[in-house]
């Protein structure tokens, strides 16, 4: 989920640009030191939004910038427990698919994609059923839940985001459009 938050962080402002302190230049300083960057109480830090406080500056021994304490906005990507998520299949693996939601990559097991048998397509980069001839590949739009969550403060890449989308309303956004159709036509025919 995304937020808008309101944080504090103490930022470097080095000597050369010490004459010029201005809420652009610790917004740049900060965009270059927290976005990216992982937080366990907020997530993954997308934007420095805007600067709305500069505190007074501090001199530490043996360094030689400038340290403030600033309050800004950021905007961050928390992913929750049991969200329902849309993303972007990025890499599909014999053991099931890359989905890209927001700034971070969750998995799709191949277990957690559909209750048919589906068989792994190295050459076209897709995961198949011979029951339905349905295919998930790199590109296509999934709606998946967030089922666990494992955050790497130090190492974000290596954080693990699990997906499932068995149950109804999730899947391949092309398999949830047929399914639409379907129980239309099958409710005007049962009008008729």
């Amino acid at each position: 989920m995304y937020k808008r938050v309101r944080l504090r962080d103490t930022v470097e402002v080095p000597p050369e640009h010490l004459a010029d302190v201005t809420p652009e230049l610790v917004k740049k300083l900060l965009q270059d030191k927290l976005e990216g960057r992982v937080d366990e109480d907020v997530g993954s830090v997308v934007s420095v939004i805007e600067v709305e406080d500069i505190g007074e500056g501090a001199v530490l021994p043996n360094k030689p910038g400038v340290y403030y304490e600033a309050e800004f906005d950021a905007l961050t990507f928390d992913p929750q427990m049991q969200e329902v998520v849309d993303g972007e299949v990025v890499e599909v693996v014999n053991f099931g698919a890359f989905v890209g939601i927001g700034p971070v990559d969750g998995l799709l097991h191949v277990s957690q994609i559909s209750d048919e048998y589906l068989a792994y397509d190295e050459e076209g980069q897709a995961l198949a059923s011979r029951e339905s001839n349905r295919t998930l590949g790199v590109g296509d739009a999934v709606r998946a839940r967030i089922v666990t969550k494992s955050i790497d403060e130090r190492n974000p890449r290596d954080s693990k985001i699990g997906l499932t989308a068995k149950q109804v309303g999730l899947g391949k956004q092309g398999w949830l459009t047929e399914e639409r159709k379907k129980r239309a036509a099958q409710a005007e025919a049962g009008d008729n």
